[in-house]
């Protein structure tokens, strides 16, 4: 499981890997807190969320997305993410946790929302790849 922030216009892109859909996620996650903070302390309580939706892109946008939203609404930053991806049939859902450390221990930049510009999912030989933009 692997990201790399990229520079992309104003924005800023992650590029993603893993093995599976899940780490894919978790990894696109960690490259979101990478792009809001460089270093992220210890300290915060993991939390947990679910979403569904109807493809894997719009899962991945939607997980992302309320990421965002806990971020705004818990005052904290997700960090040290875990997912897992299972599909039944037309619906797909995404189980995850995140360790949120508060603002007051971070100096964070402010990401405003995820964006479907180029977003990009697909299965390789080894995996699974995403390309991820972020309007900051």
């Amino acid at each position: 499981m692997s990201y790399e922030l990229r520079d992309h216009t104003a924005d800023v892109a992650v590029a993603a890997a893993g093995d599976t859909l899940g780490e894919t996620f978790a990894a696109v996650a960690d490259g979101l807190t990478a792009a809001m903070c460089e270093t992220v302390p210890d300290d915060g309580e993991r939390f947990e969320l679910t979403v569904t939706a109807e493809s894997r892109e719009a899962l991945l946008f939607d997980f992302l997305d309320e990421l965002i939203f806990q971020r705004d609404v818990r005052s904290v930053l997700p960090a040290d993410h875990e997912a897992s991806v299972e599909s039944d049939g037309d619906k797909w859902t995404v189980t995850a946790s995140a360790r949120g450390v508060p603002f007051s221990s971070v100096h964070a930049r402010e990401i405003k929302a995820v964006t479907y510009s180029e977003m990009d999912l697909s299965r390789t030989g080894d995996g699974w790849e995403a390309y991820v933009v972020f309007d900051v």
